[in-house]
């Protein structure tokens, strides 16, 4: 009996060492000026290192620069082994479309202020982000996660792109190539999730000032080798002054949202283009073209 309980209590340290392992084979991050920013189920999240001293009089210092109000609640998690304050906000992105922010201020194993900011548009995962600091600060992350500034080969949720080079990061998993389209992407472990990340892309997008949908309608794609639908509306900018619109010179934007299952976990992706970019055979501009092919009936 005592036998069958240890060969119990090692499966299940298995298991567990299984679903923490799990987790990154979906996470990807990019390190740009001292920042590293981190995408996984469409939860956002970034680590910096401040060459500051653990105290009080740096720690203020530090919350003005993370716009951390002075009556904002700070709580010691003592569940980690860092010294560490840690605080929880919400902001307003486009109405009705709110973020929850929650942030870790920590002293590192250099005795240095290192600042943990986790945002999602679902309810915090408390446990995860305990998680990815340890995961962090203990440098357990994979080389494999990282992406390189250079945007010659992009790792596009499991496989290999090759881009040339001129292509821009706009943010973790998150590319533009001008008059080629952009796209955002996030790797996901369950449908559910990857869904409500592409709602809620089209949620905030569609609640912004500045432009009309002016067409709205599901098709037939074909993403990453897998037949499915995608949801493709155009926007209007006709007349409005748009900072995007300004940059780009086009009138409206196409943009496709889709989750579908890929490579063995769920990726939602957002994939738009101006009616002014380099529009291919297929109706597609050339990064679009990449992943997705319109299947027409």
């Amino acid at each position: 009996m005592k036998k069958l309980i240890t060969i119990l209590l090692l499966l299940f340290v298995i298991v567990l060492e299984a679903q923490d392992s799990d987790v990154f084979d979906r996470i990807q991050a990019i390190h740009n000026h001292g920042t590293t920013f981190y995408n996984v189920d469409g939860i956002d999240f970034s680590s910096q290192i401040l060459n500051y001293s653990f105290n009080e009089k740096n720690l203020k210092k530090v919350y003005r620069k993370y716009k951390i109000k002075k009556n904002d609640l700070k709580i010691k998690d003592t569940t980690l082994r860092f010294q560490n304050y840690h605080v929880n906000n919400r902001e307003e992105i486009s109405p009705g479309s709110i973020q929850g922010n929650s942030y870790y201020f920590i002293e590192n194993d250099n005795k240095q202020i290192e600042v943990f900011w986790f945002g999602s548009f679902d309810t915090p995962d408390v446990n995860f982000e305990r998680k990815m600091i340890n995961a962090i600060a203990n440098k357990e992350i994979p080389e494999k996660c990282f992406n390189s500034l250079n945007t010659k080969k992009v790792n596009f949720a499991g496989r290999e792109l090759k881009l040339g080079g001129n292509c821009n990061w706009m943010n973790v998993n998150n590319i533009q190539c001008p008059y080629y389209g952009q796209m955002n992407w996030s790797v996901h472990k369950t449908k559910e999730s990857a869904d409500k990340a592409i709602d809620t892309q089209f949620n905030i997008t569609t609640s912004r000032r500045g432009g009309k949908v002016v067409s709205e309608q599901v098709v037939d794609v074909e993403f990453e080798g897998v037949p499915t639908k995608a949801k493709k509306v155009i926007y209007d900018f006709t007349g409005v002054k748009s900072l995007l619109a300004g940059i780009s010179g086009g009138k409206t934007l196409t943009i496709y949202y889709v989750s579908e299952k890929v490579r063995g976990n769920y990726v939602s992706c957002v994939m738009s283009h101006w009616d002014n970019d380099e529009i291919r055979e297929s109706g597609l501009p050339a990064l679009l073209e990449e992943v997705m092919k319109i299947i027409e009936k």
